[in-house]
């Protein structure tokens, strides 16, 4: 498992490009960064991208003024992606039959009330067969009763026939409802049963196996022609629109950690970072591991968030005050030093900074920039790919 390591609240780390630890003086000045901005280039020869406000608009590029902020300092915690288990379904069909039909397979995106397959079973034939016979039987002994009512009631008919009528009425009822129930447990509707009688004898033996929701099928295991039990999963389902994040508690983090808190979720090191609120945090410890367990719901519209994929979650422990802060984003590695481009009259110009303090979403700068600044915060990689290309196709670049 990869761990994204973040500040903890007793040591900072300082990233392995930061020039000197914090708090001890800087041998470079902004000066010597000049100086070595431009060692190696052609008299005259500029670092520059220039821009118009169409194409800081097409490119998405974003920028901000260097001001101080609070850096937050974060403990990380490594999970895993999980589906919602509330959101995923194994489908069986709940009557045993042979496969007549396979409409969807694996990775398919499906509708609630989609037909996933179609059996020909004649144990649901059976059960239709069933109810079809209580309700007629049913219907004969509300008239047999009635019958016997009005000729008891007339001193026609003895007490005895009455009660026997009575009897068997009770019983009809009991039998059609159970009939009733049998389909009702296969899922079939009221208004499905009241058609029953007017269907065809050939769809009596079909059962059309259906989505419970919207998703993804994530597993299947049915085949054309196969003879499949009720209980076997045949399908599985999973609404991949919103997944879980599991992370892992250790003992010592606990006390950090409770509901409501923000933690910021990460797959990779200058990767996507999303922040979701906690949800769970399980009240026992695992014995082995001795940890706890922490969820965080994820919206998952795009389907980034792929269930099984390691991540870490920042969670926020401290912050502290800082002269200058820039969001990662702004970092860039230009011709092997740390740079942000910052903007100039003649464009945009990366400037070698001194990075201290970080974590998973923020950076402080030591050196190379000042408070009243503008530099670029979103879009920088597109201004360094452009700059190593070395021209514009359309000539905006140096």
């Amino acid at each position: 498992m990869v761990f994204l390591i973040g500040l903890c609240m007793a040591n900072f780390e300082t990233p392995i490009y930061a020039q000197e630890e914090h708090g001890h003086e800087h041998e470079k000045s902004e000066a010597k960064f000049d100086e070595e901005k431009h060692e190696g280039h052609d008299e005259g020869e500029e670092d520059i991208v220039r821009l118009s406000a169409e194409d800081l608009k097409a490119f998405g590029i974003e920028t901000a003024i260097v001001e101080p902020s609070n850096l937050e300092v974060h403990v990380s915690l490594p999970g895993e992606v999980v589906v919602n288990p509330d959101r995923f379904a194994h489908i069986v069909p709940r009557v045993s039959g042979v496969v007549q039909r396979v409409n969807k397979k694996l990775g398919d995106r499906v509708r609630s009330g989609d037909i996933l397959a179609v059996l020909d079973s004649r144990e649901l034939s059976d059960l239709k067969s069933s109810f079809l016979a209580a309700r007629e039987r049913l219907s004969l002994a509300e008239v047999t009763f009635d019958r016997e009512d009005r000729l008891w009631k007339d001193g026609i008919s003895s007490e005895r026939e009455y009660l026997a009528a009575k009897q068997m009425l009770a019983e009809m009822r009991i039998e059609a409802r159970s009939a009733e129930q049998k389909l009702h447990a296969l899922g079939f509707s009221d208004a499905y049963l009241t058609t029953l009688f007017d269907q065809p004898d050939v769809s009596y033996t079909q059962y059309e196996i259906s989505a419970p929701f919207d998703g993804i099928v994530v597993a299947k295991h049915i085949t054309l022609g196969e003879n499949v039990k009720d209980d076997a999963e045949i399908f599985s389902v999973a609404d991949l629109r919103s997944v879980w994040a599991e992370l892992t508690v250790y003992q010592k983090d606990l006390p950090h950690l409770k509901m409501g808190d923000k933690v910021h979720i990460s797959a990779k090191e200058g990767g996507e970072v999303v922040t979701g609120l906690v949800s769970y945090i399980s009240p026992t410890i695992d014995e082995v591991t001795r940890t706890a367990t922490a969820r965080i719901v994820l919206p998952n519209q795009n389907g980034q968030w792929r269930p099984g994929l390691f991540v870490t979650g920042a969670v926020e422990v401290d912050s502290k005050r800082v002269a200058m802060l820039v969001p990662k984003t702004a970092l860039q590695n230009v011709e092997n030093r740390i740079c942000v481009f910052v903007q100039t009259e003649a464009g945009f110009e990366p400037q070698p900074v001194v990075v201290g303090q970080t974590n998973m979403m923020q950076a402080e700068i030591l050196e190379g920039l000042h408070p009243g600044l503008r530099y670029v915060t979103r879009g920088a990689f597109i201004l360094k790919a452009q700059l190593e290309k070395g021209a514009f196709g359309d000539g905006h670049n140096h």
